[in-house]
């Protein structure tokens, strides 16, 4: 009679559910400290802070290479680094939007492009070196990056 219920028996013991629950959530946690999250969001918002500085050099280019090589109005030789938002006013109207459809914001301003010229906070800071070349940074970069673009 014991081989008859044997044979009528079917699942899993409570032991093999435990193993296999066991194995999952240790390649789960070994999955998740691969991948960590929070690296891959910083890593994303650098690389968002490359493109604006990058497209805002780029508009400052335009603008000088259709003005004879005149910098933006606000922007001045041997110019330090200084708030990107209330030392230049004259370059938003300047190269917005002629040359840019809109100024750029740090990812962790959590607010969306700059369209009008009126009042703004991008998170970028700029310098003009002696020599006219333009710096464009992003000071609140993540991971330690120093993120910093000059032509």
């Amino acid at each position: 009679m014991t081989a008859q219920t044997k044979i009528n028996q079917k699942g899993f013991t409570l032991i093999e559910l435990l193993v296999v629950i066991g194995i999952l959530a240790v390649l789960l946690a070994i999955t998740l400290i691969a991948i960590n999250p929070a690296r891959q969001f910083a890593n994303a918002n650098n690389t968002a802070r490359r493109s604006h500085i990058t497209q805002i050099l780029n508009a400052i280019g335009q603008y000088g290479a259709e003005n004879k090589g005149n910098l933006p109005p606000g922007l001045s030789k041997s110019m330090a680094a200084t708030d990107f938002d209330q030392a230049i006013t004259g370059l938003c109207a300047a190269v917005m939007p002629n040359y840019i459809p809109a100024l750029p914001t740090d990812p962790s301003k959590n607010t969306s492009d700059i369209t009008s010229c009126t009042t703004f906070d991008t998170g970028y800071t700029i310098a003009v070196d002696a020599n006219g070349r333009v710096t464009v940074a992003a000071p609140s970069a993540e991971n330690g990056a120093t993120i910093s673009v000059t032509r």
